[in-house]
């Protein structure tokens, strides 16, 4: 029974959270921020036994709870996770509670109302991840833009209400495309039979549809999940809601967020249309190459640290999308595990550019260098982090790396090299962007006198980059003890959706 219950207990145990911040005295803001720890924190531990109740041989859906909804349309309260959610539930009830810490000191204003923003917005993250309702999907992927909306929009920059709307409408227009496919198909499964919105009963369905249905509908999906992830030329939102979004913000829209859309390819768009999914596959890798090269490059060209993490997280996403249309064991579980590694280097990049920003209030580059002598604990675990994010082999980056492109080369449904050839190209630009920023801000001469009173990474500061290293090196070490957790999902995924 408790087993069956487990993912309920963890989805609602931040919205409890979040409902008693809300009835807590505005003032009593130490009691307010110690609650969101301890709701976001006790949601982690709840993950820990999630993890330790599943069985990753079974690439079934596991701990599966189901209640009826709305009866008469056949929809149900209906979760369950398999390895490749797993993962992604625990990255999410991971960063929370860290961006929740670190925040203690950035967040001055209205801290009531942001620590409600962060547990709803854990709510609706960890909803899209269990959902195995279409319906139930969807009121999740929608509910969080809210709590996001409003993080950008009120403890954002400078320009933080037009980077709030632009992100709110990319998503919003996307999401209205998903919402025409899901009645859709949830009409067509009613010619099958009852109307439904099941996801595992739509597995069954969605492969039998007819081609000239099933790429429409396999479109208005994709569409949705890409501008989330974001695909080039989806992206153009995801530099200024990243640039103008709090430090706690940009981790969890990096961390999280953009895993929806990747996840959406994998558990919605390929199995729903297995047979649309091998259409367009050559032309998605191709956009998600371009990505690629499009988001090194561009980062190369900023003066803004914010900016420039934000421009490679086109390039690093571009890796997973290719690794997902690959359809091979080796480019799945790549691509799996690099979302977590994005989540976990991009996070800590942004926590790190934080750090300096609260001291001088600037994120151009070219305001800094020098540094290495003053602050050297700090430049220590950047350089750390930063070669994690290049894919140096021992660090996370590279195990998903390397599985995407050993996967992508041998793949039979996109059965042309130069995909991984070009592909493997960004990993260059990658080292050429994040160690000419690292040459710029920590070597050389001090330029700005006033860099000279800069104080290095207090306790709280290291604390949490120093729980986001562990496992950067965890991974790149000993990567099997999370490649095991998603072998057997991934591998009954591709084989049921690559012959096809």
């Amino acid at each position: 029974m408790i087993q069956n219950s487990i993912l309920t207990y963890l989805l609602f145990t931040p919205l409890a959270g979040a409902l008693i911040v809300l009835l807590l005295p505005k003032n009593a803001e130490k009691l307010i921020r110690h609650a969101a720890l301890y709701f976001s924190t006790a949601a982690f531990v709840i993950s820990l036994f999630v993890l330790a109740a599943f069985n990753s041989r079974n690439g079934d859906f596991q701990m599966q709870a189901k209640v009826d909804w709305i009866p008469q349309l056949h929809i149900s309260y209906f979760v369950g996770i398999d390895g490749i959610s797993l993962l992604l539930v625990l990255l999410t009830t991971f960063l929370t509670p860290i961006t929740l810490f670190s925040s203690w000191s950035a967040i001055k204003d209205r801290v009531k109302e942001f620590t409600f923003f962060m547990l709803i917005l854990e709510f609706g993250m960890l909803g899209v991840f269990v959902s195995l309702d279409l319906f139930l999907f969807y009121i999740f992927w929608e509910f969080m833009l809210i709590p996001m909306y409003f993080i950008i929009g009120i403890w954002g920059g400078e320009q933080r209400i037009y980077a709030a709307l632009k992100f709110f409408i990319y998503t919003m227009a996307g999401s209205l495309l998903m919402l025409i496919a899901i009645i859709w198909i949830a009409v067509y499964a009613s010619g099958s039979g009852n109307f439904t919105t099941n996801l595992l009963e739509l597995y069954k369905i969605g492969p039998t549809i007819p081609m000239a249905i099933q790429l429409w509908m396999f479109l208005a999906f994709t569409v949705s999940f890409a501008i989330k992830v974001p695909l080039f030329p989806f992206h153009t939102w995801l530099p200024d809601a990243h640039v103008q979004a709090p430090t706690a913000g940009s981790v969890i829209l990096a961390g999280v967020l953009l895993k929806m859309g990747t996840y959406g390819l994998i558990r919605f768009s390929i199995p729903l249309f297995p047979q649309a999914a091998h259409f367009f596959a050559p032309y998605i890798s191709t956009l998600a190459v371009i990505g690629i090269i499009y988001g090194a490059l561009v980062a190369m060209v900023q003066k803004d640290m914010k900016k420039l993490v934000a421009y490679s997280s086109v390039a690093h996403l571009g890796f997973v999308v290719l690794g997902i249309f690959a359809l091979t064991q080796e480019s799945l579980q790549g691509a799996v595990i690099q979302m977590v590694n994005h989540g976990l280097s991009t996070g800590a990049l942004f926590l790190l550019v934080g750090v300096l920003y609260e001291r001088t209030h600037t994120r151009e580059i070219s305001a800094y260098g020098g540094i290495a002598k003053i602050v050297p604990v700090y430049s220590t675990v950047l350089l750390i982090v930063s070669l994690s994010s290049i894919g140096l082999p021992g660090l996370n980056g590279f195990i998903g790396e390397f599985l995407i492109l050993l996967g992508s080369f041998k793949s039979s449904v996109l059965n042309n090299w130069w995909f991984t050839i070009i592909a493997a190209s960004g990993v260059i630009f990658a080292a050429v962007y994040l160690l000419w920023m690292y040459q710029r801000v920590v070597f050389g001469e001090v330029k700005n006198e006033k860099l000279s009173s800069l104080t290095d990474m207090n306790a709280k500061e290291f604390v949490t980059v120093g729980l986001l290293i562990v496992f950067i090196v965890w991974i790149g070490v000993y990567p099997s003890s999370f490649l095991k957790l998603s072998e057997s999902s991934v591998a009954k995924f591709v084989t049921e959706n690559l012959n096809r």
